[in-house]
């Protein structure tokens, strides 16, 4: 009995070790099942085969919910990849361990990271930047091409790629404060969602193969 309890067990741990080994498609290329936006809807379409974000008010962002009627998934471990493209001068974002609640006017997500995708000459954050956390003052790809963006986040450590270039390893200090204005911008114990941002209406960005893999 007890060595039928013990290889039960070991089975249990190799299976849940499996899945979260996992990568699961989040978008299926046709429409946004399974995608929410916290505002304006009408800023996220499906457009040859990518999520198009383009802002049809200050700000809106699109979460990803699965088969929730309410709230969004939470991913605390993971790793997420997909491709990107701006159009010319455009600003956008992939936002992490997020909620949607907001933190002024022009709806700025109050909690989280957010990697910048930003193809503007005048923004000096630019792509692959963890804003206002790590900044890059050049950006690694040019953003008018489709290119992959691979966000990891293990326990406090968070790392980026841009096509097959680490640009970002950071690891939240223990206890660490932020500005009153981003207090928010901390990991989740409990995890977070994931977002896609429309920033503006000038700006139009497109998201397409996009899958996430949990981590133990």
């Amino acid at each position: 009995m007890l060595y039928r309890l013990l290889l039960l067990t070991a089975l249990h741990f190799s299976i849940t070790a499996l899945a979260a080994e996992e990568w699961q498609t989040i978008f299926n290329g046709k429409d946004l099942s399974g995608w929410r936006a916290n505002v304006t809807p009408e800023s996220f379409a499906v457009v040859n085969g990518a999520i198009r974000a383009n802002a049809t008010g200050p700000r809106a962002h699109l979460f990803f919910v699965g088969a929730q009627r309410d709230g969004f998934v939470r991913f605390k471990n993971f790793e997420l990849e997909l491709t990107a493209r701006g159009k010319p001068d455009a600003n956008s974002g992939i936002f992490i361990h997020t909620d949607d609640s907001t933190r002024d006017k022009v709806l700025h997500l109050a909690k989280g990271y957010e990697i910048q995708l930003n193809s503007s000459a005048k923004e000096k954050r630019k792509t692959g930047s963890l804003y206002a956390i790590v900044d890059l003052d050049k950006s690694p790809v040019d953003e008018t091409q489709w290119f992959r963006v691979h966000i990891t986040v293990r326990d406090q450590r968070i790392t980026v790629r841009i096509n097959d270039q680490q640009v970002i390893d950071y690891t939240e200090p223990p206890g660490v404060q932020r500005p009153p204005e981003r207090a928010g911008r901390k990991l989740d114990p409990q995890g977070g969602a994931i977002a896609l941002q429309a920033h503006d209406p000038k700006s139009v960005f497109f998201f397409k193969d996009i899958r996430i893999k949990r981590l133990p």
